[in-house]
């Protein structure tokens, strides 16, 4: 199982009307497996500001955080993405060898 789709099982467990995890990794220079970016839309992000709502998702995936280097989270309810119905496209690295 990739890494990715180790992070969506995890993460199906919010209850998620929508969700997609996208492996990002081909733009950085950190390797493979290393950065995702996550779209999450679930009712149980009603009532929670970003902060809470990231939080919600980190004690989701646990242990696995320390298995890659990043993670752009999306995270909106059902209402808030019927709005939008997409999300931001991610940025172009900066380069950064940390």
């Amino acid at each position: 199982m990739t890494m990715q789709q180790r992070i969506e099982t995890a993460l199906a467990a919010l209850g998620t009307d929508h969700l997609s995890v996208l492996d990002e990794s081909h733009m950085h220079s950190r390797g493979l497996q290393t950065h995702f970016k996550a779209v999450l839309v679930s009712p149980q992000f009603e009532g929670l500001n970003r902060v809470k709502r990231h939080q919600k998702v980190y004690a989701t995936l646990g242990d696995l955080m320390s298995e890659f280097h990043a993670l752009a989270l999306h995270t909106y309810t059902p209402e808030e993405w019927a709005k939008i119905d997409a999300a931001p496209a991610s940025p172009t690295c900066a380069g950064g060898h940390d």
